[in-house]
């Protein structure tokens, strides 16, 4: 019998640790989206925008740390293929983790797979609501399936967000007219 329990422990695949919760930056975050809205010009919110993504990118542990880097790293080299196996990774293994949606849709965004990266960038907006990124990458992945209603919403809160998002000339506020040959 020993030798059995024995043999059933060797054979069993080991247990996967657990990701702990994504740290809580939302009070910073929030801090921050207050300022960028009372920013005086585009440097400034750009700074405060580079604040933000140190929250975004603060994975909830070293190995999704890791994981995240690894598959930023790729991404920024254009392996986009190794980018998504790394983002992937991190969704199974930190499934209410914001970040690891945002980064997937990102890589599915630079492949042109607006399909793919629609449900990831939903998906983040769930966990994390004021992820600017994320709801300008949903502005922007609507645009490339061509729902430019939708897409324009989705940009109005981005905005709302952070008015100085590059993303703004994209706009249209309500009521103007898109036809040919019409100022905007």
């Amino acid at each position: 019998m020993l030798r059995y329990v024995v043999a059933l422990c060797l054979c069993a695949p080991a247990v996967a640790e657990e990701c702990p919760a994504a740290p809580d930056h939302s009070d910073a975050l929030n801090a921050l989206i207050e300022r960028v809205q009372k920013a005086p010009d585009q440097a400034s919110a750009q700074v405060l925008s580079g604040e933000m993504w140190q929250f975004w990118t603060d994975a909830p542990d070293e190995t999704a740390q890791e994981i995240l880097n690894r598959g930023m790293r790729k991404r920024e080299s254009w392996d986009l293929l190794g980018a998504r196996s790394d983002f992937d990774a991190l969704i199974a293994y930190c499934p209410h983790y914001a970040e690891g949606y945002n980064q997937r849709a990102f890589v599915n965004f630079l492949s042109q797979n607006f399909e793919a990266a629609l449900p990831d960038l939903k998906r983040a907006l769930d966990l994390s609501p004021r992820h600017v990124a994320a709801q300008s990458g949903l502005a922007l992945t609507l645009i490339g399936l061509g729902r430019d209603a939708e897409a324009q919403d989705a940009l109005a809160i981005a905005l709302e967000l952070n008015p100085w998002l590059p993303e703004r000339s994209l706009y249209r506020a309500p009521g103007l007219s898109d036809k040919p040959g019409e100022d905007l």
